[in-house]
């Protein structure tokens, strides 16, 4: 602290009144406090703080007013106020008995008599209202929120921007529209010209097109310009690419304007051959493929299966196995392929359903099956399994029909492979809500496949349900 040259020639013979209003006026509040930390006189500097009822300070404790966390730092300011000449601003939150909370710049100087030794007993407590500042601060920090906001929208709208122009089909071209030079190509666009992006970014549109469309594709470009709209146009792609439709709209990005170009095949009967190869090579995938794929009617009657599938119920071939319900290789209980239709004729799909698999021997695998129902062009059904052996991944061996689950995991396993009665038998209640538990889990809250599972009537069902505070996991439209 820099004090005046010389104080004492300028301020000696002001009045005390005098002296109070200037240190007023100095702070936004000022205290004066007694050698034993009491407030016995208080100014404000301003009108911010009338209404905040600082003057119920006076004749209390001063650290009666401060919260607890800045107590430390009141004690502090009184214990070395103005040491060696120095003024040391503390930050304090300090309370009314209005309610009223202030955040408060605090420093403090001891009052001295005319000899400079002597200390008479009070202190001035200078205190700053920070509600300002901190209203400025919050504001800022409103302010880069909201910023940082609209800067993730703008980063989501351009990974959407970017995500449909690289994925669409149809060849797009992004072009300015002052020089008709092309900014972006996606790479349909690429593949259509039989170019790369490096050589088609940059050259002058219709780049790839057909020398006697260039009319017709300037007239649409002008009528952009002009109207912002165009009639769509044929024209052929160059070295015999092919007739495509040319369509286009604009934009305005920063001070320019652009036209989005989008060219589509008129015909694709150049692909077709390519088409149905591909179907092929994937109907030879399925067939070799070391997952077991069968194919059923809406009942579970397998009309097609490939290899996998036939190895692993063990038989000869393909023939042996069409006809057959499903049910006969797959499940314990004998109603886990009932639960299987009835849930992929409510969604549509399943993953991951872990059950058993019998060979034609009687040996016996732990399988997870996903599923998917499908409707040809007749608006007939038909199922379709992916089966997959995961006993070698479980890397455990299968425990006895009776061995009772250790853990609630174990149990969880156990449902649906083996009826309630046979795991539950006489256990305590816990295993009996696990395992009402895992088969809502198993088939998604559908109640009347979860009873089949189980082995007990729905009626039944439902008074456990309650029994044990279920009755609430589904909504009411997926209760059945």
């Amino acid at each position: 602290m820099k004090s005046f040259a010389a104080h004492a020639k300028h301020l000696a013979d002001l009045q005390a009144g005098l002296v109070g209003q200037l240190i007023a006026a100095s702070s936004d509040v000022v205290l004066i406090v007694d050698a034993d930390g009491v407030v016995r006189d208080l100014a404000l500097g301003g009108s911010g703080l009338d209404d905040q009822g600082c003057e119920d300070w006076i004749g209390k404790p001063w650290a009666d007013g401060v919260a607890k966390d800045s107590r430390a730092n009141a004690e502090w300011l009184l214990r070395n106020a103005g040491a060696d000449g120095a003024l040391e601003w503390r930050q304090l939150t300090c309370r009314t008995t209005r309610g009223a909370e202030l955040h408060l710049s605090c420093t403090a100087i001891k009052l001295r008599g005319r000899a400079r030794s002597r200390d008479i007993g009070r202190t001035v407590v200078f205190c700053r209202d920070l509600r300002g500042m901190t209203a400025l601060q919050q504001s800022v920090v409103d302010a880069q929120q909201a910023n940082l906001h609209d800067h993730w929208k703008l980063r989501d709208a351009q990974s959407r921007y970017r995500q449909l122009f690289q994925t669409v089909s149809d060849a797009v071209l992004i072009v300015d529209a002052a020089t008709q030079k092309i900014v972006e190509a996606n790479p349909a666009a690429v593949q259509l010209f039989g170019d790369s992006v490096r050589r088609l970014v940059g050259s002058g549109f219709p780049a790839g097109l057909d020398a006697r469309s260039n009319a017709a594709v300037q007239t649409m470009v002008a009528a952009l310009r002009t109207a912002g709209r165009a009639e769509d146009i044929r024209a052929q792609v160059a070295d015999g690419g092919g007739e495509v439709t040319v369509s286009g709209s604009v934009f305005r990005q920063e001070n320019g304007v652009q036209m989005v170009v989008r060219l589509s095949r008129v015909a694709a009967k150049a692909v077709t051959p390519d088409r149905a190869n591909a179907n092929a090579v994937l109907l030879k995938i399925v067939q070799s493929a070391p997952d077991c794929i069968v194919v059923t009617d809406i009942n579970g009657q397998i009309i097609s299966a490939n290899q996998a599938f036939v190895e692993l119920v063990q038989l000869a071939n393909e023939e042996q196995v069409r006809g057959e319900s499903l049910g006969r290789w797959i499940g314990r209980t004998g109603v886990e392929l009932s639960v299987l239709i009835s849930t992929l004729r409510q969604r549509g799909s399943l993953r991951l359903f872990p059950t058993s698999l019998r060979c034609e021997h009687g040996l016996v695998s732990n399988v997870e099956i996903s599923a998917t129902l499908v409707r040809d062009d007749g608006d007939e059904a038909y199922l379709g399994f992916t089966i997959r052996d995961v006993s070698r991944r479980q890397g455990t061996e299968v425990r006895a029909a009776k061995e009772l689950p250790h853990s609630a995991g174990q149990l969880s396993e156990l449902v649906g492979r083996m009826p309630m009665k046979d795991i539950v038998g006489e256990t305590a209640d816990l295993i009996e809500q696990l395992c009402i538990e895992a088969a809502l889990d198993l088939t998604r809250d559908n109640r009347a496949a979860a009873a089949e599972m189980l082995g007990v009537s729905r009626q039944s069902l439902y008074v456990k349900l309650r029994r044990y505070g279920l009755h609430e996991l589904a909504p009411e439209s997926e209760k059945q």
